[in-house]
Formats: structure tokens, sequence, C-alpha cells
């Protein structure tokens, strides 16, 4: 009975170790996979300076184009509620 129990508690602490070994390594790839993205998310094209007219229709497009990128950023946890605004606030001028 004791070596039974001994190596039941072998196995959980091996079982333990195990998983916790795979969280980290999941959570580290994460990590990873996240700052790629980062370092891949296109940056906002800038507006079109207030003395030119661009097309409106183009442009307007575009920018519901970039917002779009932006909340798909935001949902994949690329960027932080404060940075989803303050590029919404650029792209959208105010």
């Amino acid at each position: 009975m004791p070596g039974l129990i001994r190596g039941v508690a072998r196995t959980a602490v091996v079982a333990g170790t195990a998983t916790a070994v795979s969280n980290r390594v999941s959570r580290r790839q994460q990590g990873r996979w996240a700052a790629q993205q980062e370092y891949q998310a296109p940056a906002p094209q800038p507006m079109p300076p207030a003395g030119r007219s661009a097309p409106a229709a183009s442009d307007m497009t575009s920018t519901i184009e970039q917002l779009k990128q932006l909340g798909e950023l935001k949902t994949q946890g690329v960027l932080t509620e404060a940075e989803f605004e303050d590029q919404k606030r650029k792209l959208l001028g105010s």
C-alpha cells in the first residue's frame, strides 16, 4: 500500500510540473505572437493637410478600413483601450 501511494504521489507531481511548464510555454508563445503582430501592425496613414482636398469617398473608405484594423488589433489584445482610442482620435482628426 505505501508503494502505491508513493507511485500516485509521484505521478501527481510529474503531471503538475508538466502542466505548469506547458502553461508557461503557452504564455511565452502568446507574448511572442503579440509582439510579432504589434511589429507588423500597419501604421495609420497621416491625414492630408487641411489646404488640400482628397476625394471624399476613397478617403472615407480608407479611414473605415483603418478603423476596422484598429478594432481587430484591440480585439486580439495587441492594442490597449487607451492606445485604440488614441489611434482612433488621430484617424478621425478630433
